[in-house]
């Protein structure tokens, strides 16, 4: 063979290896990659975030599983506590599932009808040693404990606590809390019960339970959550895991709503929670022997507070004196307004919730007593 063919064959056989790809070929196996990479690098992400989850809840820090069992009760994030329990221990979070109606004793409460009016900026001390610094009859008290931090507020005249909700709007819209407190003109209120929140969007509209405003019965086809918390007509506190309608009517039940657990009842812790409630923003309800009413609201999904467990709140209402005291609607809704501005800080991340129903203190002079 000649060196001429040689160089030929030899040159077409360079030209075929060293054939160029087409642009589009570049393109798209560039693109493939690409995704690969990524499906990759979330995969891997995923694993780590995951792994690092399992490190927290069974870790020997218990502030983990709190802050995992937490998420149970939000909307958005109950779904990653089932990542790492079972549906046994998840379950322990609302044991209390017998609807059973337990009487308060009301007369373990005695109203103090006197020592509850005094003069407008006069500095009073009230018979539990709380000191009320502008003399309106309110005291805002903070509360710290480990993992968190909060307010007490104690109203000395029950009678100016009433239910802040509007039943024409249910179904139609929602308020947040401050603007049930000046519908009412009132000077301080925080959230009461729960409502129908699908996908942590809902309106705020309608109750998830049965509710009494003004004596009126609403909602009693829905029964109640874990507890309820209703005022009677001597705006003495009840509370109980299930009250029937004909139990509301018994009682002479002027306001109520459901949520849970019931935390102190006869005074009395009703049960040791433990750890499976979880830390989150909370709110409470309690009343004292001589009639004051609790409004306990706790911080919570942030750095200096994370929240407090259902053991915490019962600890700091039988702290306060509370003969009966149960646990309200909180996370995102937990809110203490008082003199025209919100007192804590909100946990909210889509703003302030339209919620149906509060809890409202009435100005002295106009106290429905």
């Amino acid at each position: 063979m000649s060196n001429t063919q040689t160089k030929t064959k030899t040159e077409a056989s360079s030209g075929r290896t060293r054939k160029k790809k087409k642009p589009s070929q570049r393109v798209w196996r560039g693109v493939g990659r690409f995704f690969l990479l990524l499906i990759e690098t979330a995969l891997l992400i995923c694993i780590a975030v995951y792994a690092a989850g399992y490190v927290i809840v069974h870790g020997p820090y218990s502030s983990g599983k709190y802050f995992m069992m937490g998420l149970s009760e939000s909307s958005a994030a109950k779904f990653v506590p089932k990542l790492y329990f079972s549906e046994e221990e998840l379950s322990h979070v609302r044991e209390d599932t017998v609807e059973e109606y337990v009487p308060t004793d009301t007369s373990l409460i005695t109203i103090n009808t006197d020592g509850t009016q005094h003069a407008e900026g006069t500095p009073w001390t009230d018979a539990y040693g709380h000191v009320d610094e502008d003399g309106d009859g309110i005291i805002i008290e903070t509360v710290k404990g480990k993992g968190y931090s909060g307010y007490m507020m104690i109203v000395e005249d029950p009678s100016r606590v009433i239910m802040g909700s509007i039943p024409s709007s249910y179904g139609r819209e929602g308020y947040v809390v401050k603007e049930f407190v000046e519908h009412f003109d009132g000077v301080a209120g925080t959230n009461a019960g729960g409502f129908y929140d699908p996908n942590g969007m809902g309106d705020g509209s309608i109750p998830d339970s049965v509710v009494v405003v003004d004596g009126q019965i609403y909602y009693s086809e829905f029964g109640c959550r874990d507890g309820i918390a209703a005022i009677d007509s001597n705006h003495i506190l009840h509370v109980a895991q299930y009250m029937s309608r004909q139990d509301l009517i018994n009682n002479d039940i002027q306001y109520a709503v459901c949520y849970g657990p019931v935390l102190i009842a006869n005074g009395e812790q009703t049960r040791d929670f433990g750890f499976y409630d979880g830390l989150n923003p909370r709110t409470a309800i309690g009343q004292r022997d001589d009639g004051a009413f609790l409004f306990l609201v706790i911080d919570g999904r942030q750095v200096v507070s994370m929240g407090a467990s259902y053991q915490d709140l019962a600890e700091i209402m039988l702290s306060y004196n509370a003969v009966n005291a149960l646990n309200l609607d909180g996370g995102s809704s937990s809110m203490l307004f008082y003199n025209g501005e919100y007192v804590n800080n909100k946990a909210y991340v889509i703003g302030i919730r339209d919620i149906p129903t509060s809890f409202v203190v009435l100005k002295e002079e106009q106290s429905n007593g």
